[in-house]
């Protein structure tokens, strides 16, 4: 398998994105670090790899506390002796509200997990991989940080800023054997995409050419790609996985 002897963690792992990139990496015989700050999801997730033959082990992480993000790297070097890749996947959404109507707690909490996380995490595990020769790390951004979305202020300037936050650190240590990139889903049959209201969700799946959400599955094949030998030569790059959204 692609990923024998390999380690990675991944975060927000307890569900959606997270949980489906978990098991494919696990699937690809990874030993994975299933990061999340819900406890029950992430025991779950670990649980069902183990069912199906694979490694994993939980720890309970807020990717927005600085202490969380070094704390991930020390349990995966503790647990599995070693760290080669990261997929930063935690996130949050917000409600569907156009600008004047955010307060400043709202827009701070989705920075705060969905752009200071990454930041957090990638610093920590950029420190380690300095150290121990190279290593590899995900982001996930989304169509949202390539263009405008509606209602979605806060999250589209978080998601533009892991965007650019990626090609910046690819850029700065590609001569230290790390590569950095990012995944861009578009629409995503998420648990999170399904507690809209239905009716925002009908508006966003109305924005999806061929008329479906990605399943989480299909985006986390495209994470496992990025961290492969197969993608050696691919670092701050964006990798579109939204079935043509971006092209209306």
């Amino acid at each position: 398998m692609r990923f024998t002897d390999r380690v990675y963690v991944v975060t927000g792992a307890g569900s959606g994105i997270g949980e489906a990139a978990a098991k494919k990496l696990a699937a690809d015989d990874a030993s994975v670090i299933v990061a999340d700050f819900d406890t029950a999801g992430g025991e779950r997730v670990v649980q069902e790899i183990e069912a199906a033959g694979g490694k994993a082990a939980f720890v309970k992480v807020d990717v927005a506390q600085e202490a969380d993000a070094q704390t991930l790297v020390d349990f995966a070097v503790s647990t599995y002796g070693r760290l080669d890749g990261a997929v930063n996947n935690a996130g949050v959404g917000q409600p569907v509200q156009r600008i004047h109507e955010m307060d400043t707690a709202a827009w701070d909490r989705i920075h705060s997990v969905d752009l200071r996380g990454v930041f957090l995490c990638m610093r920590a595990q950029l420190v380690h991989f300095l150290a121990n020769g190279g290593g590899v790390i995900v982001n996930t951004a989304s169509g949202a940080g390539l263009k405008a979305a509606p209602g979605q202020g806060s999250y589209v300037a978080a998601k533009h800023g892991v965007i650019g936050l990626t090609k910046q650190a690819a850029i700065e240590y590609v001569t230290d054997n790390i590569r950095v990139n990012a995944v861009a889903p578009g629409l995503v049959a998420t648990p999170q995409f399904r507690s809209y209201p239905q009716a925002d969700q009908e508006m966003y799946a109305a924005m999806q050419p061929g008329g479906r959400p990605a399943e989480p599955e299909e985006i986390a094949n495209a994470m496992a790609w990025l961290l492969s030998d197969e993608a050696s030569f691919v670092s701050g790059e964006t990798l579109l996985v939204d079935a043509a959204q971006s092209q209306k």
